[in-house]
């Protein structure tokens, strides 16, 4: 029954200072995959590159202390790829894939547009990009889990106050029609509302005002996956006893 989490770090190192890989020991996961590394490979510890026995992939970005992506896993995978084709983001460390049998298990870290109308024009390109990769992904025929922070919360329950966030990056129309391409056409499948449809589980909270103490959070981290292992899902949970980040870890099950 594997388990799998994904986990925004907001950087590996602070991360690690709050106590992560400590928590990672006793959680009993099969696969992690943790993103916004903000590290390069010269500042990666072994405690960051094989915690607890762990295998370690990243895809570090060049810009330093910036972005990063990477799955930790159990057993080795078959294979792996570091970027999936695209220069302008591969640059940016934003894709880590890993291969074991006929499961595929990806941690990806979408563009946040928030920060400027540039890097907003930036989130639309990578979605324009990425949109045929995940085509190409499922016309593989493997299970996959895509894990990460997709940095868009899909629908109006996916965030606490949704009416005043319309105009925002994060939740425009353009960004959860696109997410709603990735379901509704190409079969992918948002495997926490499989498991909870009507939740309002967040896994981001902004740093200003009393965001975490009042629960006023985002849902922008998912498990996205083909039908097949997304039907085997059967418990979600995200971890918010311990804070580690501005994200929170989320844990999904699966019967395979």
């Amino acid at each position: 029954m594997p388990r799998i989490i994904s986990a925004n770090l907001n950087g590996i190192r602070s991360a690690h200072k709050k106590g992560f890989f400590n928590w990672l020991a006793t959680v009993d996961a099969d696969f992690i995959c943790v993103q916004e590394l903000k590290a390069q490979e010269a500042d990666m510890t072994e405690d960051f590159l094989r915690p607890h026995g762990y295998h370690g992939h990243f895809h570090y970005a060049e810009k330093k202390g910036y972005s990063g992506t990477g799955v930790y896993s159990r057993l080795a995978p078959d294979n792996k790829r570091i970027g999936f084709g695209c220069q302008e983001f591969d640059a940016e460390g934003r894709y880590t894939r890993c291969d074991f049998g006929n499961l595929t298990v990806i941690s990806v870290y979408c563009p946040s547009g928030s920060s400027s109308p540039e890097r907003q024009l930036a989130k639309f390109r990578f979605m324009e990009v990425f949109l045929p990769h995940l085509q190409e992904l499922k016309a593989e025929g493997r299970e996959v889990v895509i894990c990460g922070d997709w940095n868009i919360a899909h629908k109006e329950l996916d965030l606490k106050n949704w009416k005043s966030n319309q105009k925002n990056s994060g939740f425009l129309p353009e960004e959860r029609a696109w997410m709603t391409r990735l379901f509704d056409e190409l079969g992918l499948v948002d495997v926490h509302r499989v498991v909870a449809p009507e939740a309002a589980d967040y896994t981001w909270w902004s740093n200003r005002g009393q965001s975490w103490a009042k629960n006023v959070g985002w849902r922008i981290d998912y498990h996205v996956a083909t039908p097949g292992i997304a039907a085997k899902a059967h418990a979600v949970s995200v971890y918010k006893d311990e804070r580690f980040s501005d994200h929170a870890p989320l844990i999904i099950d699966y019967h395979l």
